[in-house]
């Protein structure tokens, strides 16, 4: 007989967290795959990439484009970055820009593993291997939530999951005492989006729990005297920069909501709705839009945002109650309400009252929280009597609720796959005036001058003063021979907006159909002066001077609008 073989050794912990967080990764990548099936769509993505070409590269020119431009009140050039790379690789073909994306997101779920494997490892140090599947839980609780497709399988969101990236690449980071590393991160998060400005606070959360290196006590100390408050001053110095280059952009975007259309009342309640809608949505993800939008008048007093302000308050006076004998609820909603503040509404930014996107890291607390709470139940029922059971009872459920989860998530990428899905389902789950437009625009492409005229009225039912869906309207009536409701609907649309540029074009071809060709040229010089790659304006410039016997300023024009479109086109 030959000798015996040794005993095979166990895996090593850190072996098996790998095999974990890859395990999560690829689970994240498989929900999110009808993604790769998507198209761009009519939500931003045509005139971020379609329609803008300055982004198309990572020449010089590009590079200075990406970061000396707000461009869309939004100053992402890291973001930027990875889309050129991504146009390098794919040009415009929009499977290869979704797989980033991807990737992106199953590398944040196993990050999101990772923190959570240490975060629980500080908050129950006695939990055992249990704590390896309550970080699995988590961070499958986080990346196969519904609310996460808004983030994945729309390409303008790129932004929402690189940042994410170096969010958490920065928390993992100083939970391993590697603050420089955890420094770079912050700042690379904050190039792709300056939403992770609340990083800091975040971390000083964590030092007060799980980690408890700060104490309430503390805080009544020199803030120089406490080495985990001087730490955080470059992290503090960065979230100013960041703060201050995302009002910069909103404001050249004219992205912020003026002051006097939305009073303090208007904010505070925007505030409390979008948070308690948050927590609602999370619990319950059906229904979801693309679009939430937020009703004009406003009415702070209405009941929906009453209830969600005594939601909201409660739960605030509930964790001030537990604070001292359970930590963990305090921490995560205190976690919850920071990462949410800049964009729950106080400084108001979009035609949107909540955004499913803007829960990506918001809700990564409750997630961490629901695998912490999942160790303490298992420990506890395994002590009693039948443990066994009851814990195989508690983990059917818990895979029950992430596959319920990802069914949904699976189901809900779907909607994205072209803009005729998308705002069909907007309409379907959320009527609103900007969903009834797109639609319009989607019809236009199509002649169906009938429908482009019912669901502009639709759209400017529900929201008079939209200058967009006044100048689909005047199109279609335009085309349906009713030219002088057109010109009325063009005028509107210019009272609401001056600067839009397809409400001065269409008008131009509304005068031209009626032979005033020199007015006509006024009004598409005026659509070019706003949108100087406006190829229509610039085709429609040439139609007028053709038929004024201008052949040659013709000719330069047509020119000119096929070099554009075959620039948008490459």
């Amino acid at each position: 007989m030959g000798p015996r073989r040794p005993a095979a050794r166990p895996p090593e912990p850190r072996a098996l967290d790998w095999v974990a967080a890859l395990l999560v990764a690829q689970l994240a990548f498989v929900a999110f795959l009808p993604a790769l099936r998507a198209e761009f769509v009519l939500w931003d993505d045509d005139t971020n990439f379609l329609k803008n070409t300055a982004w198309r590269g990572l020449g010089w020119a590009e590079l200075e484009w990406m970061f000396t431009t707000p461009h869309k009140g939004q100053w992402i050039p890291l973001t930027w970055i990875t889309l050129g790379f991504d146009y390098l690789l794919w040009g415009l073909e929009p499977r290869g820009f979704h797989l980033t994306s991807l990737v992106f997101h199953a590398a944040n779920a196993a990050l999101v593993y990772a923190v959570a494997r240490r975060l629980l490892a500080r908050a129950l140090p006695d939990g055992g291997e249990a704590l390896r599947l309550g970080a699995g839980l988590a961070a499958l609780l986080f990346a196969l939530h519904p609310l996460r497709v808004e983030s994945v399988a729309w390409v303008t969101e790129r932004r929402d999951v690189v940042s994410g990236f170096f969010y958490l690449l920065a928390v993992l980071a100083y939970l391993g005492a590697r603050r420089r590393l955890a420094l770079g991160a912050f700042a690379l998060g904050l190039l792709a989006k300056a939403i992770v400005v609340s990083l800091p606070v975040v971390l000083l959360l964590l030092d007060v729990w799980p980690l408890r290196r700060l104490r309430w006590a503390d805080l009544r100390q020199a803030p120089w005297r406490v080495p985990a408050l001087r730490e955080k001053v470059p992290f503090v110095l960065l979230a100013a920069a960041g703060a201050a280059s995302a009002v910069w952009a909103m404001a050249a975007g004219s992205g912020l909501t003026a002051p006097a259309s939305l009073g303090l009342a208007d904010r505070l309640a925007i505030s409390f709705y979008s948070t308690a809608f948050y927590l609602w949505k999370s619990l319950l993800p059906v229904g979801l839009a693309p679009l939430y939008e937020l009703p004009i008048p406003f009415d702070p007093w209405g009941w929906p945002n009453l209830l969600a302000a005594a939601v909201v308050l409660a739960l605030s006076a509930l964790a001030l109650l537990a604070a001292r004998r359970q930590p963990a609820f305090p921490a995560a909603w205190a976690a919850y309400l920071v990462i949410l503040l800049p964009v729950v509404g106080i400084v108001h930014n979009g035609p949107q009252i909540a955004a499913d996107r803007y829960t990506y890291l918001a809700t990564l607390p409750w997630a961490l929280l629901a695998g912490g709470g999942a160790v303490v139940l298992a420990r506890r029922l395994g002590a009693r009597p039948g443990g066994r059971a009851r814990v195989g009872g508690l983990a059917a459920l818990a895979a029950a609720v992430v596959l319920a989860l990802g069914a949904l998530a699976w189901r809900q990428t779907y909607v994205w796959r072209d803009s005729e899905t998308l705002w069909r389902h907007a309409l379907r789950v959320s009527p609103s005036a900007i969903a009834h437009n797109n639609v319009a625009v989607l019809r236009s492409d199509e002649n169906r001058w009938e429908e482009v005229l019912a669901h502009a009225e639709a759209a400017l039912r529900l929201k008079p003063a939209f200058a967009e869906p006044h100048a689909a309207a005047g199109a279609a009536l335009d085309r349906l021979g009713r030219t002088p409701e057109a010109i009325a609907h063009f005028q509107e649309a210019l009272r609401s907006n001056p600067r839009l540029p397809a409400a001065w074009n269409h008008w131009g071809v509304a005068l031209g159909r009626r032979g005033e060709l020199d007015e006509a040229l006024t009004l598409f010089r005026r659509a070019l002066e706003l949108y100087p790659d406006y190829a229509d304006a610039h085709h429609n410039m040439g139609v007028a001077l053709e038929r004024q016997g201008k052949l040659a300023e013709a000719r330069a024009a047509y020119a000119r609008a096929r070099a554009i479109r075959a620039a948008q086109e490459r």
